[in-house]
């Protein structure tokens, strides 16, 4: 590969970065890749410096490229849905423990079983995590569908965390399970902090991934804010 070649490459690698932060769709992103290109190759066959064509500033070349274009932009939000997610998911899960512990007496005369009726382990905590998992991923859908509803594409981006968040907490449940396991289930501060810190990991990337595959995927945000 020649330095040319791999100048251009570096180039176009940072312009689309910069689209990417700006929330561009993969089918833009492609194409403005492609007209850029185009005039770095040929500036390079020209025996310009293909850096000089950008001023130097492949960042703001590439925003400037995107403005010229009147491409669509929507801007990911990562840190508003993430924190707005957690809260959600925080408040519905700590509503979820208060309402059972109200009506415990209530659950257990409900579902009472005979002596001689055995509930599997596996069983009992499987409806348990279950449970707390749905919580979760309501509570956490709900307030980005709610809190965030101006935001561009945010129904999308509901949808697809109920999507990914469900297997995302099945998985990390597992992982933390294992983890405890492994090391004989201690009830120290730092075994159940690194526990939580699986689930809570897999939960913030699934919910990142639900927000950048809406931002980037092609087509026009059917739920975007009407213009005044």
């Amino acid at each position: 590969m020649s330095t040319s070649t791999s100048n251009v490459d570096g180039l176009l690698a940072a312009a689309d970065r910069e689209w990417r932060a700006l929330g561009l769709n993969r089918r833009d992103r492609v194409t403005l890749a492609a007209d850029l290109r185009a005039e770095l190759e040929a500036a390079v066959e020209d025996g310009f410096d293909p850096a000089q064509l950008l001023g130097g500033d492949p960042t703001d070349f590439a925003l400037r490229i995107a403005e010229e274009a009147g491409v669509e932009r929507v801007p990911p939000r990562y840190g508003q849905v993430l924190g707005v997610a957690s809260m959600g998911g925080m408040l519905c899960l700590v509503l979820g423990y208060v309402l059972v512990t109200g009506l415990h007496e209530a659950f257990v005369a409900a579902f009472d079983l005979p002596r001689n009726v055995r509930v599997p382990v596996w069983l009992a905590a499987g409806v348990f995590y279950g449970g707390v998992a749905a919580t979760v991923v309501a509570g956490a859908v709900l307030a980005v569908r709610v809190v965030l509803r101006d935001a561009p594409r945010i129904r999308r981006t509901a949808v697809r965390m109920a999507l990914l968040l469900p297997p995302a907490l099945v998985a990390a449940t597992a992982a933390a399970a294992t983890f405890g396991w492994a090391l004989d289930f201690p009830l120290t501060p730092l075994a159940i902090g690194a526990e939580a810190a699986i689930v809570l990991a897999a939960f913030l990337a699934a919910t990142a991934l639900a927000r950048r595959w809406s931002v980037t995927a092609t087509g026009k945000p059917a739920d975007a804010p009407a213009s005044a």
